[in-house]
């Protein structure tokens, strides 16, 4: 049998801990909606589940859209600005936490517990145990598909082949919801591609649900 990567790697999860083939399709929304419309079309017309991580910031900034992925998908803690917590006091750390799971939580009808991604995947050891005190699981990726970078570094046919390049069971994917600096939407042109791809290789998609905080 086949050695997997391991899921949880000092104390965030990085892979779902299952042997099953199946992907955890994962949405950042922490700037702009710019790729939401198209990223919930694909999503619906492929009736393909996914985990939606959001700030307070986006879900008052579009909060039609907030619900319209608060009725269908889990939704998790993003926090409130997308800030750098490590630039942070503790205090202001806390709350970027639970103001956002309020603010959150009020827009799209879902409690995020017990999801939650730092903004920039930036962290510490104190800021884990910050998170993991107010009961939420770090929730990391396995694979980036890089489409934030935009056209000059990354391609919407590049972004799928990073999802399938290194396939294995329980990936969590990492897209945006958002357009790059240059105005493209390369994880929503992505994904139907991305969707065709996996599904082809014996792969079907769920949620993070089964996660739990330490």
């Amino acid at each position: 049998m086949v050695a997997l990567p391991p899921a949880v790697v000092a104390g965030e999860i990085v892979r779902l801990q299952t042997r099953q083939h199946v992907v955890a399709l994962t949405f950042d929304g922490g700037g702009n909606a710019d790729g939401a419309k198209g990223v919930l079309t694909a999503l619906r017309r492929a009736n393909v589940p996914a985990t939606f991580f959001l700030t307070g910031h986006f879900v008052q900034s579009y909060p039609r859209l907030a619900r319209a992925i608060g009725r269908r998908y889990p939704v998790g803690n993003h926090t409130v600005d997308h800030l750098d917590m490590l630039r942070l006091s503790p205090a202001a750390d806390r709350r970027e936490v639970t103001r956002a799971a309020a603010l959150i939580q009020r827009a799209t009808g879902r409690d995020t517990h017990p999801y939650f991604r730092f903004p920039y995947g930036s962290r510490n050891a104190s800021t884990l145990r910050l998170v993991h005190g107010l009961g939420y699981a770090s929730v990391r990726w396995t694979v980036d598909t890089w489409g934030w970078m935009g056209r000059s570094q990354q391609s919407v046919a590049g972004a799928a082949h990073r999802v399938v390049a290194g396939l294995l069971p329980g990936e969590i994917v990492l897209m945006h919801l958002g357009s790059s600096r240059d105005g493209s939407t390369i994880d929503a042109d992505a994904l139907p591609a991305v969707i065709r791809l996996v599904r082809a290789r014996g792969y079907r998609f769920v949620t993070l649900a089964g996660i739990r905080a330490p």
